[in-house]
């Protein structure tokens, strides 16, 4: 059943807030750019997996490597969010990042 656009954009927004190295605050900007997603007719777990993706990476750095800044922008995940639609990977391997990341982050 599809979600409508209103829905999708919730959906997408708490996903980004929720993502580990993002400011957690939601602008104008992120929320139409979620739409564009929407009516780009690209899927929610897309964009889902592709926050998961950007944040595992993110975690990955070696332990001396210089602190990331916050990423402030949904936008920030636009080329991830293409490279997983384009990925054959499976659903295995995304919830597989989510536990990693999970165990591996502090909480806010």
């Amino acid at each position: 059943m599809p979600v409508e656009q209103r829905e999708y954009v919730r959906q997408v927004l708490d996903a980004y807030r929720s993502t580990p190295g993002t400011a957690s605050v939601v602008r104008r900007a992120d929320r139409l750019f979620a739409a564009q997603l929407y009516e780009g007719g690209v899927p929610l777990n897309v964009v889902e997996n592709a926050l998961i993706l950007a944040a595992a990476r993110r975690s990955a750095r070696p332990a001396d490597a210089p602190p990331l800044g916050i990423i402030r922008s949904l936008a920030y995940f636009a080329p991830v969010i293409e490279e997983v639609s384009q990925l054959k990977a499976g659903q295995e391997y995304f919830q597989y990042l989510r536990n990693k990341l999970h165990r591996t982050t502090p909480t806010r």
